[in-house]
């Protein structure tokens, strides 16, 4: 699967849970969507291991190295292949509460070499010099600066845990590369072209994962992702030697770096809230009167209007304070906690303030109704600063 369809998915998904997220609901027993899986917020550490693809690099003689082939009708151009290798990362991140999050990470590649030829020869097409006894080994160490964006998915019922959070990101930094390689020309009395260096450059790379997170253990996730990383050419030291010296010392450019790789790793968040345990609900003395009835009414973030949904709960609100013996109503208006306190303060009287004026105008007495603003003091589903909880942005019609 190409990183292209990964990010398409990632964001396919990530689209029906955000506009699900906005819609009011009745009551807090309703089946509709509730809250999306925590995002970080604070400081992570994670690590990864797995499989690591570097794609076959074009080589270049300059300098004395040059000179031996020119010298011999040959063609500077030559190429490394190597075997499917391993890579490690450690990274140290910080999540900002919203889905972004950005992290330091260290990574080392392995790769042997096991193919070495090119250099053809200019004269009549002859093909290029063979080359046996070929041995070697790359290694890469790279530093980098990673952004990333978790996708929130929805929770289908209240406490149940989401399985499963796509991630995608990017990151920029340095790659130094060690390089060991030799190859025996065939038929050329017993030459060996030889790069032995090391080098740094330029490196980016592209990310595609999934994190499942582990509800035993709050912060704690599993992830699996593949990510392409990439580095501009570089030069090393080599030269061509024969059995009795060397024969020529010189440089070879070497083409960018393009390695694939699919890891497993574990992450770690420090302080991530812990979800509150449901709260048991005693059963009602038998001779108790009946309950009061509570309606819920959300709303779109930073938002106070009404939308269709809100005004059919508000009216079945209405409709029944007319059929039961209702001495009082109570209007109190909520806020979550992505803005400041007293903006919140004042969004949730506007929210309060909009729910018994719809009441008033389907006929409910003015006086019988009562409205309180608490703000964004008692959320519904706790949660850091700065979130934007959709359960937390409601007015809640109690009938009593």
């Amino acid at each position: 699967m190409t990183l292209r369809r990964i990010l398409l998915a990632a964001t396919i998904l990530s689209v029906p849970g955000a506009a699900m997220a906005q819609d009011a609901w009745y009551s807090p027993t309703s089946w509709l969507p509730t809250a999306a899986a925590e995002p970080i917020q604070g400081v992570y550490l994670g690590a990864g291991a797995g499989w690591n693809h570097s794609d076959r690099r074009g080589l270049t003689a300059q300098g004395g190295a040059a000179n031996y082939f020119d010298s011999t009708f040959s063609n500077r151009q030559g190429k490394l292949g190597f075997e499917e290798g391993a890579i490690g990362v450690l990274s140290l991140g910080y999540g900002f509460g919203n889905g972004f999050r950005t992290e330091i990470e260290g990574s080392y590649r392995y790769n042997s070499v096991d193919r070495m030829g090119g250099f053809q020869n200019r004269i009549g097409g002859q093909p290029g010099v063979a080359m046996n006894s070929i041995d070697g080994e790359q290694h890469q160490y790279a530093v980098m600066a990673n952004l990333f964006y978790d996708f929130q998915l929805p929770r289908w019922f209240p406490n149940m845990p989401v399985a499963v959070v796509p991630y995608i990101g990017g990151g920029v930094g340095y790659m130094w590369t060690d390089i060991n390689s030799s190859g025996t020309q065939i038929g050329a009395a017993g030459n060996r072209v030889v790069v032995d260096d090391s080098a740094g450059s330029f490196a980016y790379q592209g990310i595609a994962g999934l994190s499942f997170p582990i509800t035993a253990v709050p912060g704690l996730s599993i992830t699996a992702e593949y990510r392409y990383t990439g580095a501009l050419q570089t030069k090393f030291d080599g030269n061509v030697t024969s059995p009795t010296g060397v024969r020529s010392n010189g440089k070879f450019e070497m083409d960018q770096a393009h390695n694939h790789s699919a890891l497993i790793g574990v992450r770690y968040a420090f302080n991530q809230p812990v979800p509150p345990a449901p709260v048991p609900v005693a059963p009602a003395p038998a001779a108790a009167p009946a309950p009061a009835r509570t309606y819920l009414v959300f709303f779109d973030w930073d938002r106070y209007n009404l939308t269709e949904r809100a005004r059919q709960i508000i009216a079945e609100a209405a409709q029944n304070a007319g059929r039961v013996q209702t001495t009082r109503i109570e209007v109190a208006g909520h806020a979550d906690r992505s803005g400041s306190p007293q903006y919140n303060q004042r969004l949730s009287q506007r929210r309060a303030d909009a729910v018994a004026a719809e009441l008033v105008r389907l006929g409910v007495n003015r006086s019988s109704i009562m409205v309180e603003a608490f703000g964004e003091s008692r959320p519904l589903v706790p949660t850091a600063d700065g979130v934007r909880e959709p359960q937390n942005r409601r007015v809640e019609i109690v009938l009593r």
